[in-house]
């Protein structure tokens, strides 16, 4: 493995045992209220029972989970051993492991760690290309894990605003891709609240909505729609304050930028 991905693989490990205890992901909460997905992905993705989905870049499994409990047959896949763990002991728990599948896998290889099964859909949940370098080889996988009809869904950050420095107020990083040249940080403190990291050090990329639309029209995907929101679900800049339904929000006063995206794309029959 790259060495920069061993490092945030090394990094994801140490997060798993911090967020599984956070009150961000409140996990004994989440058991209790047996959430499904959100409605803006019910409204997108429509009635998913008997549907085989596959989460790229899974963590500990909650989003993945929350299909499962839709009624979908769920793989999720993550390169940390750590969250491949606590993801099937979540799945018992919340007695779903019958509908689920966890594999610990780079996304990259990802086809050949479900020995080339096809997907009806692909679930890309927040917070997730920003760790991969290249994201034309991305596009290539989504394509190969679909099958014929099967349809993508992405919600991730806006990599304009993740172009902005931790105060939001000015451009810090490139907003295109550069392999070679990644976001380097080193922090102590993941973005839950909980015991500090270990392993401090990690690398992540930008791509823009060119780049991430072009891997995948350029493996035969077609774009069916590209939403752009102001409003996320984390506090990615200070000045960010709450909505509704849990999102962050730009207050008034304040010039109105993208903070995450939504795209839905399929491969043809």
């Amino acid at each position: 493995m790259d060495p920069r991905l061993e490092a945030n693989r090394s990094n994801w490990d140490d997060r798993v045992a911090i967020h599984t205890r956070s009150r961000f992901y409140d996990v004994n909460g989440w058991l209790d209220s047996s959430p499904g997905p959100s409605p803006e992905e019910i409204e997108a993705l429509g009635d998913v029972t008997g549907l085989d989905i596959i989460h790229l870049q899974c963590h500990f499994g909650m989003d993945t989970l929350n299909w499962a409990r839709a009624g979908a047959n769920v793989t999720g896949v993550d390169f940390s051993p750590a969250a491949v763990k606590a993801a099937v002991e979540l799945a018992e728990r919340a007695g779903l492991a019958e509908r689920s599948t966890f594999i610990c896998s780079d996304v990259y290889d990802a086809p050949n760690a479900v020995a080339g099964q096809h997907f009806d859909i692909v679930y890309v949940s927040l917070g997730a290309l920003c760790w991969l370098p290249d994201v034309a080889s991305w596009g290539s996988v989504v394509a190969r894990l679909l099958g014929p009809g099967g349809r993508l869904y992405i919600h991730d950050v806006h990599p304009f605003a993740a172009a902005f420095d931790d105060g939001g107020d000015q451009v810090e990083f490139s907003y295109f891709e550069e392999t070679d040249r990644p976001m380097v940080f080193d922090q102590d403190t993941t973005y839950t609240d909980g015991a500090k990291l270990s392993s401090t050090t990690t690398y992540e990329w930008n791509h823009s909505l060119g780049e991430i639309v072009s891997s995948l029209l350029s493996n035969g995907l077609v774009l069916d729609s590209l939403l752009e929101h102001d409003w996320t679900v984390f506090q990615q800049f200070p000045w960010l304050i709450e909505g509704t339904g849990g999102r962050r929000v730009i207050p008034a006063g304040r010039p109105r930028i993208p903070l995450t995206f939504t795209m839905l794309a399929h491969r043809p029959n």
